[in-house]
């Protein structure tokens, strides 16, 4: 992602911009809502500062040579509001946001590390912002209230299980804590979005190995993941791998805890709009590409498809509580969603063992590419469906 390592560093932006030297957004105001981003190595132009409340799309191209990402931000720059992953080189993603009066900021992330190109943006007043029939505003308060009843049950479950999961790692039974390990993860990777909108509290529950900024420490599942299923020399870029003490154990465990607590706590305090749960389901598709599909995620467990199949429970329960809104004004989409979310879990069905799924490692080549062609054919039609819910 990433938003795990945006937060992280979101205090150094201002330095950061200082140091690159980048050009700010431009101070025009964006009257229809549409707004363009160009996205390089060293800059991140924003056609516009200034927009009405409303619907607004960012149109997000990646002019420069590395992946991409752009957020739209808090005023605090650490709240994420809403983001666009994962933009390969030459490639243009549209972003719609249904934005409030306020103060906000926008961020490309170059090669997804660093601190990010940050400038501040405006949303001025709308009077006609938010007028909708009294049918639809029932229709998108009833969407809210189920997806909200739908994450905060899953992160009940997800505490629940990771206090089990925990336990056993703590004490030392490592086969009960791998057994247990996935069944728990597939609760936070349904509600993957919400928790990314927490600042560093996501990084710190989720950080992989790989993902972490210099002298950043590494806690969270991961961490206990490479404990419990630990690498050989040569799979540890040629360290022998240094398994953690009891107290080392106890100390992770707990801060795994911890922090699921704090996530559960803040989904609580947390009210969601129907654009965030649309651009979430889109997220976790992307999610899905970005790193389940290539077998980056669970590097030492290989349970990359309970994550997979986690995140697509979310984007097709996201997908759910809209469907409505969305049959009413585009039933081609509706049409469109339905038969590539049942084709996408027909081929996660195949790979099912028992209440979980066979090590990624098993796939074939053919098999992964097969996975990996559904989420692309899903990721289309699925990119336009904040768009038909707001239009």
């Amino acid at each position: 992602m990433n938003s795990k390592m945006f937060a992280a560093s979101a205090a150094l932006t201002l330095t950061a911009l200082a140091i690159t030297g980048c050009t700010p957004n431009n101070p025009t105001n964006a009257e229809d809502g549409r707004i363009s981003v160009s996205s390089t190595e060293n800059e991140c132009k924003v056609s516009a500062t200034e927009t009405k409340a409303g619907p607004t799309t960012f149109t997000i191209k990646n002019d420069g040579t590395q992946v991409t990402e752009f957020y739209v931000l808090g005023e605090d720059g650490k709240r994420v509001v809403s983001e666009a992953e994962n933009i390969g080189p030459g490639i243009s993603r549209d972003l719609t946001v249904n934005l409030a009066e306020g103060k906000y900021k926008t961020s490309c992330k170059p090669g997804m590390v660093g601190d990010g190109i940050v400038g501040d943006f405006t949303v001025k007043a709308n009077a006609e912002a938010g007028k909708v029939s009294e049918n639809e505003q029932q229709q998108r308060d009833q969407a809210v209230a189920v997806y909200s009843s739908y994450v905060n049950k899953e992160a009940g479950e997800l505490k629940s299980a990771t206090e089990e999961f925990t336990a056993a790692y703590a004490a030392g039974d490592d086969e009960r804590a791998k057994e247990l390990y996935a069944p728990a993860r597939i609760h936070f990777e349904r509600i993957e979005p919400v928790a990314e909108s927490f600042g560093d509290l996501d990084p710190m529950l989720d950080a992989r190995e790989a993902d972490l900024e210099q002298g950043q420490e590494w806690t969270g599942w991961h961490k206990i993941e490479k404990d419990l299923w630990q690498p050989t020399a040569e799979q540890n870029d040629g360290k022998k791998y240094t398994p953690l003490t009891q107290g080392e154990r106890q100390q992770v465990a707990e801060k795994l805890i911890g922090d699921t607590e704090a996530l559960v706590q803040k989904i609580g305090d947390t009210k969601l709009t129907v654009d965030q749960i649309t651009n979430g389901s889109k997220g976790l598709l992307d999610e899905v590409a970005a790193s389940k599909v290539t077998g980056e995620e669970e590097i030492w467990s290989h349970t990359d498809l309970s994550d997979f199949q986690g995140n697509i429970d979310g984007a097709r329960k996201a997908y759910e509580v809209v469907k409505p809104i969305v049959q009413a004004k585009d039933p081609e989409l509706v049409n469109s969603l339905d038969k590539k979310f049942a084709h996408v879990q027909e081929l996660l069905n195949q790979h099912k063992q028992g209440e979980t799924f066979v090590s990624y490692e098993k796939l074939s080549k053919d098999e992964v590419r097969e996975l990996s062609d559904a989420i692309d054919a899903l990721s289309e039609p699925l990119s336009q469906l904040t768009g038909a819910v707001l239009g």
